[in-house]
């Protein structure tokens, strides 16, 4: 074999070790970001935290949130109770973590499925100057008339009291926000120089849509996404608050705070404030990661790290 040969046939396998060490010190050099960066660092971990409490809560403290034992009626947090009991004598701990389940997969839900429907009106109503333009905003505009939190409750008692009908409110109330962002978005990035050569080269729509137009609209969705998932999930507990939402004895954080209040003149605390915390953390949590990433992803309001 030829000298030359032989070192070309050498240069991939002397290469691998430098682009692994790349994709490492890429890696290394993300972990501190995060770990410097202390907005983004508590954001993640709280919302990792309460992943973990839903995914886990039930096989870490098994106990049945639904279960009534008059023997242990409104108990201090205790070894045997963390967070106390009610006032039937449920395991308000338990009953916690099955709230952390139901707010997670209705943000989770909500988000989605507000995404999906607003998002599709957005990009068609963007990409489709016009009649179709003007028709899909006329619509989302009625929707924004209300507020959304008035939408929501206006589409539960008009569907039937519980936690599906009040899911499907807080959806409905948050697609114009969608539909509104996601529309402003695509008309931006129409008219940026790439995009209008494209069109110039014969690109057609569909494929001017997927490869140029919905990559410049990944940041948006996603900081929209976590904004309207501490949305949902501050919405849901109203609802459950004035009773409109999960209904008592379904263990939803806003069911269990109008449910402690009852006794909280009587010193009471734990049913209402464990619950309460949870909210707190859930939405801050939300609202602090959609601040960072817009902050990383979006470069007309980007930041330094924040140290």
């Amino acid at each position: 074999m030829r000298p030359g040969g032989r070192r070309a046939a050498e240069l991939p396998a002397a290469d691998a070790a430098p682009r692994r060490g790349q994709r490492l010190r890429a890696a290394w050099r993300g972990g501190l970001f995060v770990g410097r960066d202390v907005s983004l660092a508590t954001s993640s971990a709280l919302f990792i935290l309460l992943v973990l409490t839903a995914a886990f809560g039930p096989a870490v403290w098994p106990a049945d949130p639904l279960l009534i034992d008059l023997d242990a009626v409104l108990q201090p947090p205790s070894l045997a109770h963390p967070m106390g009991t009610d006032g039937n004598g449920r395991d308000v701990l338990a009953r916690f973590i099955d709230g952390s389940r139901i707010s997670l997969v209705v943000g989770v839900a909500v988000v989605v499925s507000g995404l999906t429907v607003g998002g599709t009106i957005g990009l068609v109503a963007g990409v489709s100057p016009g009649l179709a333009d003007g028709l899909l905003m006329r619509v989302i505009d009625a929707l924004a008339a209300f507020p959304p939190l008035i939408l929501a409750m206006a589409v539960t008692v008009g569907l039937g009291v519980g936690l599906d009908t009040a899911a499907l409110g807080i959806m409905l109330s948050s697609v114009p926000y969608h539909a509104r962002l996601i529309r402003a978005d695509v008309i931006r990035v129409r008219a940026l120089t790439s995009v209008e050569a494209a069109v110039a080269l014969g690109a057609g729509r569909l494929r001017v849509i997927a490869r140029h137009i919905l990559p410049h609209t990944t940041s948006t969705m996603l900081i929209q996404s976590a904004a309207v998932f501490g949305y949902a999930v501050l919405t849901l507990a109203a609802l459950g608050f004035v009773g409109l939402g999960a209904q008592i004895p379904e263990p939803e954080w806003g069911a269990m705070i109008t449910d402690g209040m009852r006794y909280a003149l009587t010193g009471q605390w734990w049913i209402t404030v464990f619950p309460g915390v949870g909210l707190l953390v859930a939405v801050v949590a939300a609202n602090l990661l959609a601040d960072r990433v817009r902050d990383l992803l979006d470069p007309r309001g980007r930041r330094l790290p924040v140290t």
